[in-house]
């Protein structure tokens, strides 16, 4: 992933965006919503120990996310020269200062 050079490019040319992984926002990215990307592997290794452990991969449930999160880096939005809303700060996940 090349979070940390997508972001710098982000800053260089004053462009604010939205990513789909938390992990770009750490990284320097201005804001993210979507899934939880630890959750989403932990329910991945849940399927690979049950097809070691025998069971049908046609027989497992389809696993989609069911924790999102909303991650905004106020860093990113300093040099960016945007105010998040008080509103948003308070859905916000998480707050990278």
């Amino acid at each position: 992933m090349h979070a940390k050079r997508t972001a710098e490019l982000e800053v260089a040319h004053r462009l604010p965006t939205m990513h789909s992984w938390s992990e770009a926002v750490v990284a320097g990215g201005l804001m993210s919503y979507g899934p939880n990307l630890p959750e989403m592997l932990r329910t991945a290794t849940d399927h690979v120990d049950k097809v070691l452990k025998g069971a049908k991969p046609a027989n497992l449930p389809v696993a989609q996310p069911t924790k999102f999160e909303l991650v905004v880096n106020l860093k990113t939005a300093r040099a960016l020269g945007i105010k998040i809303p008080q509103s948003i700060l308070a859905r916000a996940d998480r707050v990278i200062e």
